[in-house]
């Protein structure tokens, strides 16, 4: 009996793990990294820890260089939805290129909802986290910066990286005064323009004006300016090009639906209804 239960608790956590969705396996696995990171730097005295610091500043230049030139190759991708939509409107889509816009719009709507069931936890540290700081301040007159430090980062990641999924549930809010009039068509062609002439070139002011920002904080390594601070500032900027790229990413699938319907393929739905909402 006793040599059960190991196995039965191990069969326990599989079953558990099998169902989460994605976002929770990629967060438990990233929490295991940093646990096996901190561990072994323990071990080793902080040669571990003096290492990833010795080679953290030039991993991420080249990974923002790398980044920034596969961007550059997938701006086809893109585009693509606006052509597809001007040219299917007047003589159709093949089905073949139809199925493989359809096939990358659910890539893209799995990907922003996978990154949104990650932060979501951001919400309930949010909450946990102002519950301590007001009770360690009011009560036991205890400041920590770190964790107050703590919301901030918590707050950015949420509201940045769960933008995407929202906007591939119709969740954004719009000034609506004639879009809700028009028929399948009508908004399939409000929110085309919508992407190509406010969404994507915002996202791209954003992406290019971040670059030597963020870049700058990358190259110092910056932290806190207050000496008990978290040492994270420059992933904490990192957030603001993470979500431009998610948005311009989720705003070509909108795009894509509205490609869908303007060349008379029945489109694709994630949440509520997407033809139904643009950016």
């Amino acid at each position: 009996m006793s040599q059960r239960r190991p196995t039965i608790e191990i069969v326990n956590w599989f079953s558990v793990v099998n169902h989460m969705n994605s976002g929770d396996r990629v967060l438990l696995t990233g929490l295991a990294l940093v646990a096996i990171g901190l561990a072994g730097d323990r071990i080793t005295a902080g040669l571990v820890g003096d290492w990833i610091m010795a080679n953290l500043s030039g991993f991420g230049a080249y990974t923002g260089q790398t980044l920034g030139w596969l961007g550059w190759l997938m701006t086809p991708l893109v585009i693509a939805p606006l052509f597809s939509g001007l040219i299917g409107r007047f003589t159709g889509l093949p089905s073949s290129f139809a199925n493989l816009l359809e096939r990358a719009i659910k890539i893209t709507d799995a990907l922003s909802m996978m990154l949104a069931d990650m932060v979501r936890w951001a919400a309930l540290a949010l909450v946990l986290l102002t519950a301590l700081i007001v009770i360690q301040r009011y009560v036991f007159g205890i400041s920590l910066t770190k964790l107050q430090e703590s919301v901030i980062y918590l707050h950015a990641v949420l509201f940045l990286f769960s933008s995407a999924a929202t906007l591939c549930t119709g969740g954004h809010v719009r000034v609506d005064i004639l879009y809700s009039r028009l028929n399948a068509r009508g908004k399939a062609w409000t929110n085309l323009a919508g992407v190509y002439l406010a969404l994507i070139p915002m996202c791209w002011l954003i992406l290019e004006t971040s670059k030597p920002y963020v870049g700058d904080a990358w190259r110092i390594l910056e932290r806190s300016r207050e000496s008990d601070g978290l040492p994270l500032v420059f992933l904490l900027k990192t957030a603001i090009p993470v979500f431009a790229v998610t948005m311009i990413a989720q705003g070509a699938a909108l795009a894509g639906r509205a490609a869908l319907i303007l060349s008379g393929h029945k489109t694709l739905t994630s949440g509520r209804d997407n033809a139904e909402h643009g950016p």
